[in-house]
């Protein structure tokens, strides 16, 4: 992603906590604690308001509140630009990127199609069993129990191992990069010299192993990304290989950890749900969109670099977006029963991968990650439920899903 992704000059003092919001409407802020704990009610409240909302917050952010709003947002390529995709309370200088997110046209084009082939649906068939067996590793190490934190010890490690596997690095190596996707997109937002720590200490991680495969190339996405040409047939630099391994990483677990968990957090308290994906597997692609829609993890942004109107709403240049496919998933203009899962629902034109031309590279992945993980925890912890002496919590910012969620199943 692009601030993540950038090299980022000398730190910056960390910024301190937000005031708490007093009017939601012309106040917004995506790192409220209220937001955090339960963001839909608040987008209702937006939604009823505008198409668009604004605060001055994070040097001055707009959110379109529709589908629509967002839709159109994510289409134009004019007047909103993906050079920054985090709002954060600073805007530094940019000196890198993490092409494709960080792209626009006509770099994006080109830079995007580099890594469409690793993440086809054949590709992911291949992957599969590596993922199966992932989940049922880490199934291994707590059934016993009766109990478990099914974020700390399940869904963050799956899609983190996945990627480690693809990319042909240590899958021991997990916790740092689950700590450093923490210091980005969560920490980061306020602290810039964190951000700042976690994004070079991610440098150096990649450089050492291209410069291991420039010795001794290997079979992994490392070395295809590395052997990869430009449109004019040269290598990509360091630089870009290195922008496009960080947003690999970012992007490809945050994600569907957040998405994961937030599915075993509603059959965790929806058991007809549950009971209905054991009796008819068969629904399980569909309840994996739905869950998509309902629980879309994901807020992107843009930034505006000229004034233009969106939804009969003014936006003006210098301001950021804050592009909530989320909440766009909750429209019910767009969707029936909108606040609803509804695991058979059969029109379902989500969001939750983006819209428009950076619409998701491994949206291919995240399905199968998700459809497994809860398929493998179903076969063997079919009845489980929420903790009631535990508490859930959720992640702050960007992405969206549960860090603690408590469940006890068995006797």
């Amino acid at each position: 992603m692009s601030d993540p992704a950038r090299a980022i000059p000398d730190a910056a003092p960390a910024m301190p906590d937000h005031p708490p919001v007093k009017d939601w409407v012309h106040d917004f802020d995506h790192t409220d604690p209220h937001w955090t704990e339960d963001p839909y009610p608040i987008w209702d409240e937006l939604r009823a308001a505008s198409p668009v909302v604004h605060t001055d917050r994070f040097l001055g952010c707009y959110m379109p509140t529709t589908y629509e709003a967002v839709r159109e947002i994510a289409h134009d390529t004019t007047h909103f630009s993906s050079r920054r995709v985090i709002v954060r309370d600073v805007r530094p200088p940019i000196t890198n990127t993490a092409p494709p997110i960080t792209s626009d046209p006509p770099e994006h084009k080109p830079a995007k199609q580099l890594l469409l082939p690793p993440f086809t649906p054949d590709a992911m068939k291949k992957l599969e069993p590596r993922v199966r067996a992932i989940c049922n590793e880490l199934i291994d190490e707590f059934i016993a129990e009766g109990k478990c934190d099914a974020a700390a010890r399940y869904t963050k490690h799956i899609p983190v191992r996945a990627i480690a596997h693809m990319l042909g690095i240590p899958e021991q190596d997990s916790d740092i990069f689950i700590k450093w996707i923490h210091e980005i997109l969560e920490l980061g937002i306020k602290d810039d010299a964190t951000m700042m720590r976690a994004v070079q200490e991610m440098t150096g991680y990649f450089h050492g192993h291209i410069e291991a495969r420039k010795k001794n190339p290997t079979d992994d996405l490392i070395t295809t990304m590395m052997n990869a040409r430009d449109k004019s047939g040269q290598p990509l630099s360091d630089g870009h290989v290195l922008g496009s391994l960080r947003l690999l990483l970012i992007a490809g677990i945050d994600t569907t950890w957040s998405a994961i968990g937030a599915s075993l957090w509603h059959l965790a308290k929806t058991p007809a749900d549950r009971n209905r994906l054991i009796a008819e597997p068969q629904l399980m692609p569909t309840a994996v969109e739905e869950l998509l829609r309902a629980y879309s993890p994901v807020t992107m942004a843009r930034e505006v670099m000229k004034d233009t109107v969106i939804s009969g709403c003014p936006v003006k240049s210098g301001n950021m977006v804050l592009l909530s496919f989320p909440a766009a998933n909750r429209d019910p203009a767009m969707f029936p029963d909108a606040d609803k899962v509804v695991i058979d629902r059969k029109e379902n034109r989500h969001a939750a991968f983006g819209l428009g031309i950076h619409r998701c590279v491994g949206s291919n992945l995240a399905r199968m990650e998700m459809t497994v993980a809860i398929e493998e925890w179903l076969k063997r912890i079919p009845d489980f439920r929420l903790d009631p002496t535990g508490q859930v919590k959720w992640s702050e910012g960007t992405v969206r899903g549960p860090r603690q969620l408590p469940v006890l199943f068995g006797k």
